[in-house]
């Protein structure tokens, strides 16, 4: 009897697992533009090769469980602005329906955006199903209609879906109609420069779902206080190669962000000479709004390097999360300023003209600002030895050499002559080694031990 209940509650389980796994998400309908600007080249390929490719990929990565329609408008006839045609019926479309049917089509006619969004909603308004609609176009309307208001009508209506609007190809100044519509529509504004660019949105576009949570996150980018388009890239700590997408357009834009901590790439477009930056460590939650101004305002770092608490000469270098050097600066003999982007940064500081263990450090995750000065410092350690190698009351040439004693590495060199030899070194035991040269090089070489402290000079004179 146990067993047999063991054995039910099991299956019981596995019933509730199984169903969890196959639960079905809401159709995804795309609308593919297959108007005669798609014979246009790019990259060496017309744009209806390249986004018949890219969009295959995207439709191959969905779950095999996901229902797909498809939607194309201008491929029948020259110019007719009701030239659209559901390729594949959502209701029972599948990936290989959908990337058949792609293949088929022969770009011929015009641009119908506003009438292609209307058979897609009046579509969902007889099944009642709700959707997410991705809109792939490579030109603006050209048959007089209106995308924007069709959208905010179907909305205001109670018809539940979210529309991506892809802008392949397209220029900044001819998307505004098509912004409108995305705001309007839940969803996001795209914009696809080469096939890695339209992969990219595309996989975004197929995941920012209308079953996912509203936005949870808002990014605002800005430089010298005025708004500029960025594009936000988060990854998420756990994840580096699927990023979400978000675009700011000059605005504030909001995306979903399922509660982790991320890492954003923030680049900016439309011609800006500022380089990309990382913003670090970005929590996200599920019930509550975050928001993240990024700002391409240069922030400093204030380097002060001492030795015993003396300005000092020494090379300093900000290191980015990338690992490429991002500024670099010389301090000589006072403080120095270098200016970067935002960002968190490895610092690195080489003391020159002294010799040891001690003599570079690492200091992690150093946050600048922007329009802010960040001040960081670091002391050095040391103390002086001097040495004098003699025959008699004669100073002679010899070679010597400085190992510290517990490593064995060598940490200075250096030759007498005939007038002796300094060394600034760090505090520490170190191993000396003497050896004669010129008329003298027959005698043997001399080592003894020194101990050099902080501040204090260190005297030894050789006998050989």
């Amino acid at each position: 009897m146990k067993r047999t209940i063991i054995l039910l509650f099991a299956l019981s389980m596995s019933v509730q697992l199984n169903a969890q796994n196959n639960e079905v998400s809401s159709p995804i309908i795309f609308i593919y533009d297959a108007s005669g600007s798609m014979w246009g080249q790019m990259q060496d390929k017309t744009k209806m090769e390249i986004a018949a490719e890219v969009l295959a990929t995207s439709i191959n990565n969905l779950p095999d469980n996901q229902k797909i329609g498809l939607v194309a408008y201008g491929h029948r006839k020259k110019g007719d602005c009701k030239d659209v045609e559901f390729l594949v019926d959502v209701e029972n479309g599948t990936k290989s329906g959908v990337n058949q049917s792609i293949k088929a089509i022969k770009p011929l006619g015009k641009t119908p955006l506003a009438y292609s969004a209307i058979q897609v909603i009046d579509k969902l308004r007889e099944t009642k199903l709700k959707a997410t609609i991705i809109l792939v176009t490579d030109g603006i309307e050209s048959c007089g209609g209106n995308i924007c208001d069709v959208i905010k009508a179907a909305k205001k209506e109670g018809i539940d879906f979210k529309l991506h609007i892809i802008g392949f190809g397209l220029k900044n100044e001819d998307t505004r109609q098509l912004k409108c519509a995305a705001e309007a529509g839940g969803g996001n504004y795209y914009s696809a420069t080469d096939a890695g660019a339209l992969g990219a949105v595309l996989d975004n576009a197929t995941t920012a779902t209308v079953d996912e949570p509203e936005g949870n996150f808002t990014v605002y980018a800005i430089k010298n206080g005025i708004a500029i388009d960025a594009l936000v890239k988060a990854y998420s700590i756990n994840d580096r190669k699927n990023p979400i997408l978000v675009r700011t357009y000059k605005d504030t834009a909001s995306f979903y962000l399922p509660p982790s901590k991320y890492n954003f790439e923030v680049v900016p477009l439309g011609g800006s000479d500022v380089d990309m930056i990382a913003v670090s460590n970005i929590e996200t939650f599920e019930d509550k709004i975050g928001h993240q101004t990024i700002s391409f305002d240069g922030g400093k770092l204030s380097v002060t390097a001492t030795n015993n608490g003396d300005n000092w000469d020494c090379v300093v270098k900000l290191i980015d999360q990338n690992g490429k050097v991002a500024g670099t600066t010389r301090t000589y003999t006072a403080p120095k300023e270098v200016e970067v982007n935002p960002g968190t940064y490895k610092v690195t500081i080489q003391a020159l003209a002294m010799e040891g263990m001690d003599t570079y450090t690492e200091i992690e995750n150093i946050s600048i600002q922007a329009g802010r000065t960040t001040p960081i410092s670091h002391n050095f350690k040391t103390g002086n030895f001097e040495i004098f190698t003699k025959v008699g009351d004669e100073n002679i040439d010899t070679i010597v050499k400085i190992n510290e004693v517990n490593s064995g590495r060598n940490v200075a060199g250096s030759r007498t002559y005939t007038k002796g030899s300094k060394f600034l070194l760090n505090p520490g035991t170190y191993v000396v080694k003497a050896t004669p040269l010129g008329v003298y090089k027959s005698k043997k070489p001399q080592e003894f031990t020194i101990e050099v402290k902080q501040g204090a000079l260190t005297t030894k004179e050789l006998k050989f």
